[in-house]
This record gives structure tokens, C-alpha cells and sequence, in this order.
């Protein structure tokens, strides 16, 4: 069976495939099981397949792709957009199929196993920091109702766990006092979750080359240069550092017609981990006594006219550029280059 373009709409359980010829013929229009779609793609010609970028779609993207078909993962904002009647599975693999062949397109990059891998990574610890923040502030909350309170920060939840190690009878009621400990117990554990998360990712950066150069840059370390790495892989999926800074949403949103241009806030699309990390990475960098590199002194002078948000945004939107020059030039980070 030959077919030029194929959409797949993947799911648990049951699949959807479409599939054109190069007259735009329809060849294929079929439902098939889990168990089914390897070996009815071993069965075709090598084809330009998409798939919607969601869950599992990284793993069916390597599945096809080391079967030698040419695979494209395709954000779903992009694919609705050609859904021409009912959603239903056979339209959202015609969809994806008419998506595809879209020459201005913008495409997922397929990860390996080893940036999933360190992404999960991530993703826990992130997972882990929001419930260990859930807690101090339960144990923050639970103690100022008994008249005991202390610092924000980090400073002030040691300072929480200290005094729920040791507190009284005199201080506490029993009941209060028993459920208090094991709050803190809990956030204890969890802590210890967090670094070991870190550790593992601190473990892969040294390993990366590609991080390592990532984490010259000012304001750059360890977790923000994997993250990025883990995320893009190859940066030829870019055509510039300002298109990888758009992807992330370290831009204005528009709202412009003719003549008239008018910007707001940052558009917030893309990924927003990244995002967080770039803007913490250009605090960092203006807040750091290190020797200042140019991008950076060009960030504290705009400061003086500025607000810091906005120059923290602007500085982070040229740390994601630098980042992908880096990554896609393959040279390291040079105080006064940028």
C-alpha cells in the first residue's frame, strides 16, 4: 500500500489513520488497535506521517520513525484549525493530514529517550516543590492561629520545622501538637525528594556538553541549562533565536492592524517552565556582583528607565536567544560576544 502523507490520531486504545497519495487521493481511511499500528505501518512505504503533539505522541514519533517513516508532530492549536465539520477521529486524522503538508507550519521536536528521561526529572521536582510550598504554608498557617509566627522564605521555614520539632505542651494542645509533627515530617521528606531530584539532574548536566555550555551563560546554572537542552534537543528546529524566544513566549502579544501596532503584555504561549526559568536566570544575572557581560549592562542601564519585571523580561528574551546560538552554532559563551 503506498501513501505520501498520512495523519494519525492516536489515543489509548484505538487509532485513526488517513492517508493521501500525491494527487491528494484519499488511499487510506482505517481504525486500527494499539496492538495493530506497527505492523500496519511496517507495511507501507515510508511516508510523511503526522501526529498531534499530546501524550504518548513522542513514543509513537520514535516508534515510526525507527520503522523509517518521516515523522512531524504537530501542536494541536495548529491541527483544529482544519477540522472542516463534526470532531470525531476520522476528521481529526484528516485534519492532521492536511496540517502537515503545510509549508509554513511549525512543528514539535521529537525528543529521545534520554531529554524524556531528564524531563520527567524536572517535572517531579516541580511537582515536589509545589506540595513542599503547599505545606510550609499549612504549617505557617496552622502555628499563627497559636500566636507563633516567622520569617517568609526559606529562612522562616526552617525556622517552622524547628520549633514543630520541639514544641511544648505548654505551647501546643496535644491533638494540635502530634498533627503538627507529622506536618513536619512531611515536609521533611519531601525536601529530601527535592534534592535528590536535583542531584539527578546536576548528574546529567555535567554529562551534557551541550549544558555545560548552556550554564556559561550570566544568570544560567545548572537546571535552567537542562532543562533547555532537554527541551529543544536539536536547535536546527529553530530558524533563529528569535523564533525560539517567540516558541517559549518571551514576547509581546499583539494586537495590530495596518499602521497601528500596539503591544501588550508577554504572550505567555509555549512553555511556560522555560519561561519561569529564563526570567529567573535574567534576575539572577542583573542581581549577580560577578564581572557583568554586555547583554547584562545593556539590562541595568534599560533598568534605570525602565521596571525591573519588564527588563527582567526583556533580559530573559536575549538569554533565550544566546541559548540558541549557542546550541546551534556549537561554541561556548564569551563574556563580551553578545
Amino acid at each position: 500500500m503506498t501513501a505520501l502523507r498520512i495523519g494519525l490520531d492516536i489515543a489509548k486504545n484505538v487509532f485513526q489513520v488517513h492517508g493521501v497519495d500525491d494527487r491528494g487521493e484519499i488511499v487510506i481511511r482505517r481504525k486500527l488497535r494499539r496492538s495493530e499500528v506497527v505492523d500496519f505501518f511496517e507495511d507501507l512505504e515510508p511516508a510523511l506521517v503526522g501526529i498531534e503533539a499530546c501524550a504518548t505522541s513522542q513514543y509513537w514519533a520514535r516508534a515510526l520513525v525507527s520503522i523509517g517513516h518521516r515523522v512531524k508532530l504537530i501542536p494541536a492549536a495548529f491541527v483544529k484549525a482544519f477540522v472542516k465539520s463534526q470532531k470525531n477521529d476520522a476528521n481529526d486524522a484528516e485534519a492532521i493530514c492536511e496540517a502537515v503538508r503545510r509549508p509554513t507550519m511549525r512543528f514539535v521536536p521529537i525528543k529521545t529517550t534520554e531529554q524524556q528521561a531528564i524531563l520527567v526529572v524536572h517535572r517531579v521536582r516541580t511537582l515536589l516543590v509545589d506540595q513542599q510550598t503547599m505545606l510550609v504554608n499549612a504549617l505557617r498557617a496552622h502555628l499563627a492561629e497559636f500566636g507563633i509566627i516567622a520569617r517568609k522564605g526559606s529562612a522562616g521555614a526552617s525556622e517552622l520545622l524547628a520549633f514543630a520539632a520541639a514544641v511544648s505542651r505548654s505551647e501546643l494542645p496535644a491533638i494540635a501538637r502530634s498533627t503538627i509533627r507529622a506536618l513536619a515530617s512531611e515536609i521533611r521528606a519531601i525536601m529530601l525528594k527535592v534534592k535528590s531530584c536535583e542531584s539527578q539532574i546536576l548528574a546529567w548536566h555535567k554529562k551534557s556538553v551541550q549544558s555545560r555550555r548552556l550554564a556559561e551563560i550570566p544568570g544560567v546554572g545548572p537546571l535552567s541549562a537542562s532543562a533547555i537542552v532537554a527541551t529543544i534537543g536539536d536547535a536546527s528546529g529553530f530558524r533563529s533565536g528569535r523564533q525560539f524566544a517567540a516558541w517559549i513566549g518571551l514576547v509581546p502579544r499583539q494586537w495590530s492592524s495596518g499602521n497601528r501596532i500596539i503591544l501588550g503584555h508577554v504572550s505567555k504561549r509555549g512553555n511556560n517552565y522555560l519561561r519561569r526559568l529564563l526570567y529567573l536566570c535574567a534576575r539572577a544575572a542583573m542581581n549577580s556582583k560577578a564581572p557583568k557581560a554586555s547583554l547584562v549592562k545593556w539590562a541595568l542601564r534599560l533598568k534605570e528607565r525602565k521596571p525591573f519585571p519588564l527588563v527582567a523580561i526583556a533580559l530573559a528574551n536575549k538569554i533565550a536567544r544566546v541559548a540558541w546560538a549557542l546550541l546551534a552554532r556549537d561554541r561556548g559563551f564569551r563574556l563580551q560576544s553578545c
